[in-house]
């Protein structure tokens, strides 16, 4: 079986197809927004999950093309007269369909994490199930491509059932409104693009959609290696089955993954010694970046009596809204992976800024302005979140003397501590 399983690699289009979707996976991952993963593991193995929205079409047309080989080779009567039963014929191009589809897919995420490799170190099992269903996806993609092709041996059913997988996923959403949950049961792509630093992926969510790619793949491989009409009709089975075991399986509560923050994530990790410095555990990789600037931030706020003798990141999350927890002593800061340059200002501002959640309070271009007349430097408007009329408070406080220009900076700091 090893055996036919390696000449059937090299034969089919298997290995074709996987470079296919390696190559256009990377290209995804690295031209379109790399933003959106660069974070961590998670966010990684779920934008994976997103762009199966063009490389589960593709794994549809490589399994059609591939199915129409008999067909096109003109073997079928030959093969019809051999003692070797058609689904035991099936298994090798099965596997190898598989087994490269796979290679592809896992391949594609290893593209992903050389660049995220030295700065995110924390692994949750949820990037093993994601990663496990977004392959079982492609999978049973893949093996329904065969079946089809089997079926409709023509050069367009290819192409055709590219559009059509296409068209399927992107129907999916609206075709279950207002059920948004059972959107999730039969689309492996749904709400996977909104993968911020503490997003997770429930495992009932994982499960729900392992069942019904299991039963589309089953169905795939019954109709495939199938002899007849009864066991072509037997594939509708485990489709009908598979269904109503992954809606019952699913929650039933909209906006899931949005709304489902990873606790362990927000965790604080803080450097050994003092001044305390804390980032949360899914960016703990960057510490060692983000160390020398808080520090450097403290010291500059130490010209001030009262200001923050601790750095945190700020962890805050807003699907739920669950604000970080505040203290006159810490000053909170959001930390971005790829954005970590420039956080000694940033932690200064937020010294003086009011929080998120806050309607009163400073405004954001008293804080910049006083911020930056304790770091002793201009603002310059084309840094980043610098307005131009905060350049003009900033060189208004410059214009005053020393003591009232500190009185009113300090009023800024009372300011955004009182916010309510």
């Amino acid at each position: 079986m090893t055996r036919m399983l390696g000449l059937e690699l090299r034969r089919s289009a298997a290995l074709g197809a996987a470079l296919i979707l390696l190559v256009v996976g990377v290209a995804l991952l690295y031209l379109v927004d790399e933003s959106e993963w660069s974070t961590g593991w998670l966010q990684l193995v779920m934008t994976q999950r997103l762009y199966l929205a063009l490389l589960w079409p593709l794994a549809l047309a490589a399994g059609a093309w591939q199915g129409r080989r008999e067909k096109q080779s003109n073997v079928l009567e030959l093969f019809a007269t051999t003692p070797r039963p058609r689904a035991q014929r099936a298994v090798p191009t099965l596997g190898a369909m598989a087994l490269a589809i796979v290679g592809g897919y896992l391949l594609m995420g290893v593209a992903g994490a050389v660049r995220i490799f030295s700065t995110a170190s924390y692994l949750p099992a949820a990037v093993l199930t994601v990663t496990a269903v977004g392959a079982l996806a492609l999978v049973a993609a893949a093996w329904v491509g065969l079946a089809v092709g089997r079926l409709l041996p023509w050069l367009v059913t290819a192409p055709l059932l590219a559009v059509a997988g296409l068209g399927l996923l992107l129907s999916i959403p609206a075709a279950t409104r207002p059920k948004g949950w059972l959107s999730m049961v039969f689309s492996p792509i749904d709400e996977m693009n909104m993968p911020d630093a503490y997003t997770t992926v429930p495992v009932q969510i994982s499960a729900s959609q392992a069942i019904w790619m299991t039963a589309l793949a089953v169905a795939g491989l019954l109709l495939f290696a199938a002899d007849g009409p009864r066991t072509r009709l037997a594939a509708l089975l485990p489709i009908a089955l598979g269904a109503a075991l992954a809606v019952t399986v699913m929650p039933h509560q909209n906006r899931l993954v949005v709304d489902s923050v990873d606790l362990a994530a927000k965790e604080l990790v803080c450097a050994p010694d003092e001044p305390r410095v804390c980032v949360s555990r899914v960016h703990e990789g960057l510490l060692p970046e983000v160390l020398p600037q808080a520090r450097a931030a403290l010291t500059i706020l130490a010209k001030l009596p009262g200001t923050p003798t601790r750095v945190h990141e700020d962890n805050s999350t807003y699907l739920p809204l669950v604000p970080a927890p505040r203290s006159a002593d810490v000053a909170l800061v959001p930390i971005d992976t790829g954005k970590t340059g420039d956080l000694t200002p940033r932690i200064v501002i937020a010294a003086f800024a009011r929080p998120y959640e806050c309607e009163t309070g400073p405004d954001w271009t008293d804080s910049i302005a006083a911020a930056y007349w304790l770091i002793g430097r201009e603002p310059v408007a084309d840094e980043p979140d610098i307005a131009a009329d905060a350049v003009a408070r900033w060189q208004a406080l410059r214009n005053l003397p020393a003591d009232q220009a500190k009185a009113k900076v300090i009023a800024v700091r009372d300011a955004a501590l009182g916010c309510n």
